[in-house]
C-alpha cells in the first residue's frame, strides 16, 4: 500500500515536471519570437556616432545623455560641434561618419564667475547652519547679505565630471585646465553666477561681479562689488554699465591698453582676468568654513 502511493506520487510529480518544462519551452519561444518582431532596428550610424563619443552623458549637448545625442544628431546634423568635452577631434569625427561638412563653430565656450568674494570679503546677517547646498541656501534670505554672490557651498562642484570647480575660502572657481565647457556648472548655480561666454583668448578680462544694487549698498555687503561707477566704460566701448553694473561685451573684447587702463582704474578691483594663465587654486573646500 505504502510503495502504491509513493509510486503515485512519483508519477504525479514527474506529470507536474514536465507540464511545467512544457510550458517554460513554450514561454521562451512565445519571448523569442516577440523579441525578434518587436525589435527596434537602429541605424548603425547612430552606434558609430555613439562610439566616437565620449560617453560622459555629461549632458551639455542638452540632451540626456550621449545615445540621445547619438539619435539626434542622425535626425538633425545641424547639432554637430554640441559636444564640449569631445571638442573639434570628436566633431570631425562624427562629421566623417555623417559625410558632413563642419563650418566653423567660433571660440570655445568657457565658463566665468561673476564673483570674486572670498568669505572675508562679504557681510553676514547669520551664520548658515542648514543643508550644505547653495540651493537650499539661496532659498533662506538671509543666507547671506548679498543676494548676488557666491553662496560656496558647492553645487557647481557635484555637477561638473571633470574636477574643474573648486571652493576656495567660500568662492566657486574653475580650473580651465581641466575643463572641457560642458555647462553642467553654469545650470547647477541657483543664482545664474556662472555664465558661459566665448573664450577668444587663453585669459579673458571679466567683471567679476553680479550685483545690481547701488554703489552704497553694494560697499556695506561687500568689499569688491561692482559700485557701478562708470569709469571702466569711460576708456573703452568694451564696457556697458546698466542696472549699476558693469559688464563686458565678450563679443567686442580683445586685450588692448584701453581695457588694461578700464581695469587699473576700477575702484574696487572687480575686473579681473580668468583663464589658464591665471594659476588653478591650490587650497579647496567642499563648503564654506
Amino acid at each position: 500500500m505504502i510503495a502504491a502511493n509513493i509510486l503515485e506520487l512519483w508519477q504525479g510529480a514527474w506529470r507536474a515536471g514536465v507540464i511545467m518544462l512544457g510550458l517554460g519551452a513554450g514561454f521562451a519561444i512565445v519571448l523569442l519570437i516577440a523579441s525578434e518582431k518587436l525589435r527596434v532596428q537602429v541605424d548603425p550610424k547612430v552606434e558609430r556616432v555613439h562610439k566616437a563619443l565620449p560617453n560622459l552623458d555629461c549632458g551639455g549637448c542638452g540632451f540626456a545623455g550621449c545615445a540621445k545625442y547619438a539619435k539626434a544628431l542622425l535626425e538633425n546634423p545641424g547639432l554637430l560641434g554640441r559636444c564640449a568635452p569631445g571638442g573639434p577631434q570628436t566633431s570631425a569625427r562624427i562629421a566623417g561618419i555623417l559625410n558632413l561638412q563642419i563650418s566653423d563653430s567660433g571660440p570655445p565656450q568657457r565658463p566665468i564667475v561673476h564673483c570674486r568674494a572670498h568669505a572675508g570679503d562679504k557681510t553676514f546677517f547669520a551664520k548658515y547652519e542648514g543643508i550644505p547646498s547653495c540651493t537650499a541656501a539661496n532659498a533662506m534670505a538671509n543666507a547671506q547679505a548679498c543676494k548676488f554672490g557666491c553662496l560656496g557651498f558647492g553645487d557647481c562642484i557635484a555637477a561638473c565630471k571633470f574636477g574643474a570647480l573648486h571652493i576656495v575660502d567660500g568662492l566657486a572657481t574653475v580650473d580651465y585646465d581641466k575643463c572641457t565647457g560642458c555647462t553642467a556648472c553654469s545650470k547647477a548655480c541657483p543664482r545664474n553666477l556662472i555664465v558661459m561666454a566665448p573664450f577668444r583668448y587663453e585669459d579673458m578680462m571679466t567683471v567679476a561681479c553680479s550685483n545690481k544694487e547701488t554703489g552704497k549698498v553694494t560697499r556695506s555687503m561687500c568689499k569688491v562689488g561692482c559700485i557701478g561707477c562708470g569709469l571702466c566704460a569711460k576708456q573703452t566701448d568694451v564696457f556697458l554699465v546698466e542696472d549699476n553694473l558693469a559688464r563686458i561685451d565678450y563679443a567686442k573684447y580683445q586685450p588692448t591698453e584701453q581695457a588694461k587702463t578700464a581695469m587699473d582704474k576700477c575702484p574696487t578691483g572687480v575686473i579681473i582676468y580668468v583663464g589658464k594663465v591665471v594659476p588653478a587654486p591650490k587650497e579647496t573646500h567642499k563648503k564654506m568654513e
